[in-house]
């Protein structure tokens, strides 16, 4: 299949290495993107091109990953996940990936913050009935 991002550029878009994975619930394959004079092409592009050769309806439980432009430019490849729900994708995929999707609000504190609550847990001492007692 083929779409276009300009008049006068095109991208071709092909699969290979293409599985069906009961036990995941997945379908998963190798993406080949084909850009020539682009330096690459958005996941979001290719999330929606995927959609619509494979006839996905909640484009959510598309997941694409480790995309690679090959030297001097003009192809990339990566791979693709299509899961059959959502709550598919987030019993299976990392909680990196889920973030990334947008699927999971990920919070971080300060490194200063996590290394201050390891020292003063390292100050005290708990009793096994769930007492904390300093130690000396």
């Amino acid at each position: 299949s083929c779409f276009k991002d300009s008049p006068i550029m095109s991208t071709t878009l092909r699969t290979r290495k293409y599985q069906t994975n009961q036990l995941l619930s997945r379908r998963q394959m190798v993406v080949d993107v084909y850009h020539p004079g682009l330096p690459n092409v958005s996941k979001a592009d290719l999330s929606d091109n995927i959609a619509k050769m494979f006839k996905v309806k909640d484009k959510q439980t598309i997941v694409l990953f480790g995309f690679r432009t090959s030297f001097g430019g003009g192809k990339s490849s990566g791979f693709c996940l299509i899961y059959n729900t959502v709550d598919d994708l987030k019993r299976v995929e990392p909680k990196f990936r889920q973030a990334r999707c947008g699927l999971l609000e990920v919070t971080r504190t300060s490194n200063k913050r996590e290394k201050n609550s390891r020292t003063v847990a390292a100050k005290f001492v708990v009793l096994p009935n769930s007492m904390l007692v300093a130690k000396e």
